[in-house]
């Protein structure tokens, strides 16, 4: 007979097969980006956001803020490694455009800094383990329902051209999945209500995304394209 804590773990695993499909999605973009030798137009902010988000959820799923949530630092930490290697060739290829080098470097040291403090007010100043699980899980939820909201900044484009060519169907979609898988993780055996809290509103973001776009899709001609200008938003294996 397999118990709810067997089929939490199950889930839990499934979800980090889908998180690392979508952290493994911008590869095409990267492989253009090395077969030009040149980034192009497009920005590496998505990725530092994520490697910030990661981090947190790593944090997160220690036992020292909460148990039972390995699998949630193991799919973070795999993202981690994703993020830095796309940053990695944003540096190399970037060359002298807009100062990337300098722009990525601030940030990635700003939120070093940034992490370095919620572990340290979380381990030192907060002694309280519900105290220390709702800090840090607040934190990683504002930044995990912002990367599932970010596609929704092209509804308005999508609403006013009445076209999909700037929306990424797949990305929706299948973070539409993943939101739903993790939802389900944060439901099962022991309640996780932050992972529930920035799902739950991950999986109706999502929805409207797929909404808007089935109503529009129709509209769109065939022959438009997405410029991957437009559409360069956080692919994130989000938790």
């Amino acid at each position: 007979m397999v118990d709810a804590k067997q089929i939490r773990t199950i889930i839990g695993v499934i979800g980090n097969v889908v998180s690392f499909g979508l952290f493994f999605s911008p590869m095409p973009t990267f492989w253009r980006i090395y077969k030009k030798k040149s980034v192009e137009e497009f920005q590496p902010y998505p990725y530092v956001a994520t490697m910030m988000n990661c981090m947190l959820w790593v944090f997160y799923g220690l036992p020292v803020v909460h148990k039972d949530s390995i699998l949630v630092t193991t799919i973070n930490g795999v993202g981690m490694g994703f993020e830095a290697f796309y940053i990695t060739v944003f540096l190399i290829y970037c060359g002298s455009v807009k100062n990337f080098r300098r722009n990525i470097t601030l940030c990635l040291v700003a939120e070093v800094i940034a992490v370095a403090g919620i572990v340290l007010i979380t381990l030192f100043a907060i002694k309280d383990a519900a105290i220390k699980q709702t800090f840090v899980g607040v934190i990683c939820d504002v930044f995990n329902i912002a990367m599932y909201g970010a596609p929704s900044l092209v509804i308005k484009k999508v609403v006013q051209t009445r076209s999909v060519e700037y929306m990424p169907f797949w990305l929706s979609f299948v973070s539409f999945v993943n939101a739903c898988i993790w939802t389900s993780y944060s439901l099962i055996y022991k309640l996780d209500l932050y992972v529930l809290i920035s799902n739950g509103l991950g999986t109706l973001l999502c929805a409207s995304q797929l909404i808007v776009y089935g109503l529009y899709f129709k509209a769109t001609p065939k022959d438009k394209t997405e410029k991957p200008s437009e559409i360069e938003i956080p692919a994130s294996g989000r938790v």
